[in-house]
């Protein structure tokens, strides 16, 4: 489960556009480049240059693999979603004669784009458009056909020779990309009108199929496979599969790039220790066959597997479902960094500690721990659902798998440096409640995120056991709203224990009253703040903004004089009031939520998140987009990979990787494009 930048406040609110100093690596700027609301951030890798030769050459692979399942998100987020992405691509890579007018607009589309994995904002999953028209992309396209565009295939889309080939595609996505009700949402977990929640939704989970025709459907392939209703009505799953090279298993959905994943890996495998190539050799079945046994044997063996290149691969997160079942196609690959990881190890080697002290119901309490792997990692690669803005994951999700072996959880240092290198202080002075909170968080807020990150993922994620109900997992049971729940619970996990003297007997705190009342004025503010980044609706779709409203509105609701909500010269703030008294909700609420989640208590879950965590007031929301509109600060960030470059033998075996960083995010998209046309490859040496 990510933990995504949201909860951050304190450290990340802040977002200067001036570029910090680079790090030891030589790496470039920070802040690559900002197109409106949205800022590119480099992520840098200085442990790169301390990897053996082996161990650069399987970060190689492994990053290749990682390029090579980046379409399937696009794909799985709207049907459109790859024709778009060749449509701009090709563009881009091909832009001579074009009207300057109209391509610095497509250009700033393609850009935001490429950001959001589509034409929905990743956060929202609000539709945006295009400043160009309908008559600018066509004659774009065409100049670029001119200009060799669109002759050889893009993956599995066929080449468009002709002229008359390329108006009929565009054609087919007009509605798309400029008609504002056509796929307006990318999950629509809280439709308006009493819609349907699936057939509002524009990702391709599920296709001519309706919430009310799944009762009862049991998947046998839950996180990968799409659910279609045939002709005659009977539900069938179309599965993610590359096929098997003996041809007993035929290919799926998604086959091209799986295949091309697997080829990475198994080349990765050359390079990795037995331990790791075991898991990978699963990772590769499970991509063949689509058989869920192969995805539990290659978490089990992953989890237990503590390399210093690590990586995960696969259909992971069921954030992006209403049903909370199909997984999302997203990949990452990092390099331990040693001397945070001791800090993040500690509070692993006392998880019993913190499942002892839980606020919950006995019964729901671990009794025995497998030590999880914890690490804090910096990033050579992020693609699919998989962004800069995620800084922390605990992983596998599967309950078969955490509450036998453990977990692995992950702290993205290269994440939280790029947003925190890029920080400034005048957000905090624009909504922070009193000049004490702006003097806390200057002093303590970045060790309270650090703090919250690792006790969300650490001990809140993998804590607390399921009844005899519910034990194979809650999200069959919770459905739409079980990703809200976990992200709020693991949140809540960390606001509990801050204030627990084991972590200043750990070394884990400085100052802990001042530590902890900062977490608190984050986890009480962010639910106000947060509106920055839903510019239209009245209603919160994404889970993770979910939960923090639902944490702070709870608070406030079921503990008088704990948080508060006021005014002062026409602007709305947010405080805490009484520390102890939030701390009390806290504990009410986790133990609930602890008892939803072990019971899959549908009814009450939804009662809770429907009242605290969905709806908010718009005009609160325009006047805190407003106030911060005029700090000209970025509300979205994009992350800029680490490029690395692989020189081959005779053979065709590696004798040596470089890492680069790109000084311009088109490079990066249109290098990972050129994986499956070689037309768009604008980069030399990257070899594949």
């Amino acid at each position: 489960m990510k933990l995504r930048n949201l909860a951050l406040f304190l450290t990340l609110l802040l977002f200067a556009i001036t570029p910090a100093p680079c790090q030891q690596d030589k790496a470039g700027n920070i802040l690559v480049e900002r197109v409106g609301d949205t800022a590119f951030l480099q992520l840098h890798a200085p442990s790169f240059q301390a990897l053996s030769p082996r161990q650069q050459a399987l970060a190689y692979w492994l990053t290749q693999a990682s390029i090579a399942i980046d379409p399937i998100f696009y794909d799985q987020m709207s049907a459109y979603g790859l024709q778009q992405k060749r449509m701009l691509e090709e563009i881009m890579a091909h832009p001579k004669g074009i009207d300057p007018a109209a391509m610095a607009k497509i250009a700033e589309f393609a850009k935001l784009f490429w950001a959001n994995r589509g034409n929905h904002n990743d956060l929202t999953s609000q539709k945006f458009l295009p400043a160009f028209t309908y008559e600018q992309l066509e004659r774009a396209a065409l100049i670029a056909h001119q200009n060799g565009a669109f002759r050889t295939p893009y993956a599995d889309l066929p080449p468009l020779p002709r002229p008359s080939d390329v108006l009929r595609e565009l054609e087919s996505l007009r509605a798309s990309l400029f008609d504002p009700a056509f796929e307006p949402m990318i999950t629509a977990k809280s439709p308006t009108g009493g819609k349907d929640t699936i057939q509002s939704s524009s990702n391709t989970f599920y296709r001519g199929v309706s919430l009310d025709d799944l009762k009862g459907f049991q998947d046998k392939y839950p996180l990968n496979s799409r659910v279609v209703k045939a002709a005659d009505g009977k539900l069938t799953e179309e599965v993610y599969r590359a096929g098997t090279p003996d041809g007993k298993v035929p290919p799926g959905l998604y086959a091209i790039y799986l295949k091309k994943a697997n080829e990475c890996f198994e080349k990765a495998r050359a390079y990795s220790e037995p331990a790791q190539a075991e898991a990978i050799a699963h990772l590769i079945r499970y991509y063949q066959s689509g058989d869920y046994a192969e995805w539990v044997a290659f978490g089990t063996d992953w989890v237990q597997n503590d390399a210093t290149v690590d990586f995960d691969n696969g259909f992971i997160e069921v954030y992006r479902d209403v049903r909370g079942a199909k997984g999302s196609s997203q990949s990452f690959v990092t390099i331990t960094d040693q001397p945070v990881t001791i800090t993040m190890k500690k509070l692993g080697a006392n998880a019993a500690y913190f499942e002892e002290k839980a606020p919950w119901d006995a019964k729901y309490k671990l009794t025995s721990f497998k030590l999880p792997v914890v690490k804090a990692v910096e990033t050579l690669a992020e693609t699919g659902d998989f962004s800069v803005t995620t800084i922390g994951d605990n992983l596998p999700n599967e309950n078969e798998i955490h509450e036998k072996y453990g977990s692995k959880n992950f702290l993205f240092m290269a994440s939280k440096r790029a947003l925190e290198e890029a920080s400034g202080k005048t957000a905090t002075a624009e909504f922070a409640a009193n000049a004490a909170e702006v003097e806390r968080t200057e002093k303590y807020g970045t060790e309270a995120s650090d703090l919250l990150v690792a006790m969300h993922e650490v001990i809140g994620h993998g804590s607390g056991k399921l009844s005899p109900r519910v034990s194979a997992g809650a999200q069959s049971f919770l459905k739409e709203y079980f990703s809200t729940l976990e992200e709020g619970r693991a949140d809540l996990m960390a606001l509990w224990n801050v204030w627990d003297p084991k972590l200043k007997e750990l070394g884990l705190i400085s100052n802990q009253e001042e530590v902890a009342k900062a977490m608190y004025d984050a986890a009480a503010a962010t639910a106000l703040i947060q509106l920055r980044r839903i510019p239209h609706g009245d209603t919160i779709e994404e889970d993770h903004q979910r939960d923090r409203q639902l944490v702070a509105h709870y608070i406030a609701d079921k503990v008088p004089g704990s948080i508060e909500q006021f005014t002062r010269d026409g602007k709305t703030y947010v405080r805490v009031v009484d520390y102890q008294k939030m701390r009390q909700g806290v504990g009410m609420l986790l133990a609930e939520l602890m008892r939803i989640k072990a019971e899959g208590d549908y009814d009450a879950i939804k009662a809770l998140i429907d009242k605290y965590g969905v709806h908010f007031d718009p005009a609160v929301r325009d006047q805190i987009l407003a106030r911060y509109q005029k700090l000209n600060l970025p509300t979205y960030f994009a992350g800029v990979n680490a490029h690395l470059t692989a020189t081959f033998s005779k053979r065709g075996e590696i004798e040596k990787v470089e890492i680069h960083y790109l000084d311009d995010p088109v490079e990066q998209y249109l290098n990972y494009g050129s994986m499956y046309d070689k037309g768009l490859e604008r980069l030399s040496g990257g070899a594949r």
